[in-house]
């Protein structure tokens, strides 16, 4: 493992020493860019793994010229499947999905003829601590599923947490979202040319909804040129006492996800710094405290939230306008949602199924 882990810091290291790739402020350390007047080349290393894009051709083979004396490696021309994940490309962008690991995972449990689920969790699913726990321990990897998959990643997000203490009922919640994965294996996300860079983020909580513990789940996402690129869902670090709090503490982390956003877009060439970001909340309480100094003395147990939220805001980094409870698309990664509701989120986060049947 050593000498692995030596060979892929030399491989990083000659992508920067031979392209002179990089930069001293580095937004994602396995991403190096070179950028000139005759256009910008893009490296994404991940262990032995390289993608290789830009606009400047004649760089890019030069980068791959001197990449093969150094190395011993293989061009598998245009990019088809990376870490798991099928990429197709049409006139009308990329397409990003994991079917393959989906079918995989269904035949190696027994579920592929198993009936289709229309949601990954069930609205009305309760757990408790008197239900029964597993004898036995069943390893189920979807996890790596919500890497294209934001439509399941609130329910991934839930039966995770008790990964080490499962009972029947978990494990029931994992079948369904296996179910529920049956009825569109091929789904994914695709990702259009719009004609602009664009960054939007939409933040959620739903305040005390865990029944163990009463801690409350942060939902956010974010939109590049009008594609979904970042999501998340997950159970807050501590007990939020109020609905405020628990949604302030949401919209600061959609605030970090959209400054490094920014930053990352900045190292692309694509600077936005000229016009705020939009983060959108439904707590209208919520983004006057983001923008209205005199609500801070009376909100000092998030004043770390509060200084990190207020300074972008400030700084003209981020806005907080209000968005309509109908139409917050982080609501699908708070909660469990009933089937019409929750197809009308996913069909808003531009999402597709290119092996669906016309």
């Amino acid at each position: 493992m050593a000498s692995r882990n030596h060979h892929v810091r030399g491989m990083e290291s000659s992508v920067r020493r031979l392209s002179n790739l990089g930069s001293e402020e580095e937004n994602d350390s396995l991403i190096f860019v070179k950028t000139s007047d005759n256009g910008i080349v893009v490296v994404l290393v991940y262990v032995d793994n390289i993608v290789i894009t830009g606009n400047n051709l004649s760089r890019i083979n030069t980068l791959k010229y001197h990449l093969s004396k150094a190395f011993d490696i293989k061009d598998l021309g245009k990019l088809r499947y990376f870490l798991g994940i099928e990429i197709a490309s049409s006139q009308k962008g990329l397409f990003l999905s994991q079917r393959k690991y989906v079918l995989d995972l269904l035949r190696e449990t027994g579920k592929l003829g198993v009936k289709p689920g229309s949601v990954p969790m069930d609205y009305s699913s309760k757990f408790t601590t008197n239900d029964t726990l597993l004898q036995d321990q069943v390893s189920l990897v979807v996890i790596y599923l919500t890497i294209t998959r934001p439509d399941i990643a609130f329910a991934v997000s839930y039966v995770s947490q008790f990964m080490q203490a499962p009972t029947e009922g978990h494990m029931e919640l994992v079948e369904h979202i296996l179910q529920y994965l049956k009825s569109s294996p091929g789904r994914g996300i695709l990702m259009q040319k719009n004609g602009h860079t664009k960054i939007e983020g939409y933040t959620d909580a739903d305040c005390a909804s865990n029944p163990t513990d009463r801690r409350s789940t942060t939902g956010l996402c974010t939109f590049v040129g009008g594609n979904i690129v970042t999501w998340k869902s997950k159970k807050q670090n501590v007990v939020a006492r109020s609905s405020v709090e628990a949604k302030y503490r949401a919209m600061a982390s959609a605030a970090s996800e959209i400054v490094w956003l920014r930053l990352l877009l900045k190292e692309l060439g694509c600077d936005s710094s000229s016009c705020p970001t939009n983060l959108f909340c439904d707590n209208q309480r919520t983004t006057r405290i983001a923008s209205n100094p005199v609500f801070h003395e009376r909100t000092k147990r998030i004043e770390v939230y509060n200084h990190f939220v207020r300074e972008n805001v400030q700084d003209k980094t981020i806005e907080t306008p209000y968005v309509r409870s109908e139409d917050k698309l982080a609501d699908i990664f708070t909660k469990a949602s009933q089937k019409g509701s929750f197809q009308d989120m996913i069909n808003k986060l531009t999402f597709d199924d290119i092996f669906a049947p016309t």
